[in-house]
């Protein structure tokens, strides 16, 4: 995987692909297609197919603090290593060569996973590593954004080894991958050089927490979430993630989210506050596990209504709405568009509005008629 100028991750092929190894990849690929049964499962309009939904937070308070939503994600992993279910964790941590960018590493320890806490707002490629972990009797949970996490599902229904080597796979909602260049312009606004920063989070100390650059003289700079995120990093995010489907991880056995405290008029707060994660379980397994890190104190959960999550989700809600007009644009330039079954679009299509269904195919019609002509401004 190389860095592109645009700042995203895409795949250097040193040959041609065989014709089996298209097809596989076609299979697997969330691009081309995804297909969710609901397999007796609750099935909620907006988030899929679930077993139960719950707020929480990690049981240790300092991991609560320092890791983003209140560290369930963390506090879950932790549980899984130290009762053994698997080995090690399969995830992203920031590169050691650039602190604005990921790599993919394995955690094995209690002080790897909350070493790792954290968003990492930038690109990542965490199914780069699966075939060197091939052989031997360890076994994996993998953590990934919605669409790693639907590829390596896919894979295990074809690859036996693959399905015994990562026996849970964990997701959390993803609003999109934002270009390296969205880390750099969080720099820019902090005035700070990109070769004087030691170590960068994205999200740090409190809820929702703020962007740090810790620079090598130990000194911080710091912006604010909404500046963050909502000025800087949802402008950078790759064209792909605008037409996703899946921004929850149905494909997931359990999946993390921030669970935003709404204000008056509904939206979500950002207001600095003691983090809350939403737990969602979609399996059996999920579930059993959530269950037994709840059981060991590593997880705080309480009861939560599913329903009341669009309120402060109005993103991940509004994209919903809108992406069959997306992809009707799409379609209607002839451009490629993936195939999705049992993802609830046309019901989530009958909620959007007029004026919301009109604006975003006409704004993806004049999206792809923009890199139309700047790709043959470039030839």
């Amino acid at each position: 995987m190389d860095t592109t100028a645009e700042g995203f991750l895409r795949p250097r092929f040193s040959r041609e692909l065989t014709s089996d190894e298209l097809a596989k990849l076609v299979r697997v690929c969330p691009s081309v297609a995804q297909d969710s049964p609901p397999d007796g499962r609750k099935l909620d309009p907006i988030w899929g197919p679930y077993i139960s939904a719950e707020t929480g937070y990690a049981g240790n308070k300092k991991l609560r603090y320092n890791a983003a939503s209140g560290g369930a994600l963390s506090g879950f992993l932790i549980s899984l290593i130290q009762s053994r279910q698997v080995d090690g964790i399969i995830h992203v941590a920031a590169d050691p060569a650039n602190p604005l960018a990921n790599v993919t590493t394995v955690s094995t320890t209690v002080s790897d996973i909350i070493g790792a806490a954290g968003s990492r707002y930038a690109p990542s490629s965490p199914l780069d590593i699966l075939n060197t972990l091939r052989g031997g009797a360890r076994r994996f949970a993998f953590v990934g954004k919605p669409c790693d996490v639907s590829a390596l599902h896919a894979l295990r229904q074809q690859d036996p080894e693959i399905a015994r080597l990562v026996p849970v796979l964990v997701s959390f909602f993803c609003a999109g991958v934002p270009s390296l260049l969205g880390g750099q312009d969080i720099l820019d606004r902090m005035n700070v050089d990109a070769s004087d920063v030691a170590q960068f989070q994205h999200r740090a100390e409190g809820w929702p927490g703020k962007a740090t650059a810790t620079l090598t003289d130990r000194t911080q700079r710091s912006i604010s979430y909404e500046e963050s995120w909502g000025a800087l990093l949802s402008k950078r995010v790759q064209h792909r993630c605008k037409i996703c489907a899946d921004g929850s991880g149905v494909f997931a056995d359990v999946v993390f989210a921030d669970a935003w405290e709404a204000d008056a008029k509904g939206y979500p707060s950002f207001e600095d506050r003691p983090g809350q994660s939403l737990v969602l379980c979609r399996t059996e397994r999920g579930r059993s596990l959530v269950d037994e890190a709840y059981a060991s104190g590593h997880l705080k959960l309480s009861p939560f209504d599913l329903s009341a999550l669009a309120a402060v989700q109005p993103g991940q809600t509004r994209r919903r709405r809108v992406l069959l007009a997306r992809l009707a644009a799409l379609w209607v330039l002839g451009r490629p568009i993936p195939r999705y079954r049992g993802m609830g679009l046309w019901a989530m299509a009958c909620r959007a509005s007029l004026s919301d269904t009109v604006r975003n195919f006409g704004g993806m019609m004049r999206r792809v008629y923009r890199r139309s002509m700047k790709e043959e401004g470039s030839c």
